[in-house]
């Protein structure tokens, strides 16, 4: 191994163990992260038990899970989609309430990083 790559492979891992004191940026990512994970999450659960109970729903009409029960089927696939449909809405109000919430602090930090230092 050459020297120069010995050093940057030091320096990499040397940097690895710093501890680097957060920024007003670190601040305003983890902030966003703040807003928009929980929304996101929820909308991933929602829609993943809104395609479970869709199956569910196919599986009862094509007779694999109970016998001659199309209208049931039907009906609980319905509710499948409807959950799905509604994810959406779900996520977009989530969202808005979120950044209603913490809109004050970001835009707060936001514009300490873009103010022209004199």
């Amino acid at each position: 191994m050459t020297e120069q790559k010995q050093f940057e492979m030091a320096t990499k891992i040397k940097d690895g163990y710093i501890q680097k004191q957060p920024d007003k940026l670190d601040e305003l990512k983890a902030l966003n992260d703040k807003v928009k994970t929980p929304p996101t999450a929820l909308a991933w659960v929602l829609g993943i038990l809104g395609a479970l109970v869709l199956g569910v729903g196919m599986c009862i009409c094509l007779g694999v899970l109970v016998k001659n029960l199309l209208a049931v089927g039907v009906v609980v696939g319905c509710v499948g989609i409807a959950v799905m449909i509604e994810n959406v809405f779900i996520y977009k109000a989530f969202l808005k309430a979120r950044k209603a919430k913490y809109s004050a602090q970001i835009l707060q930090i936001a514009d300490q990083i873009c103010a022209p230092e004199d």
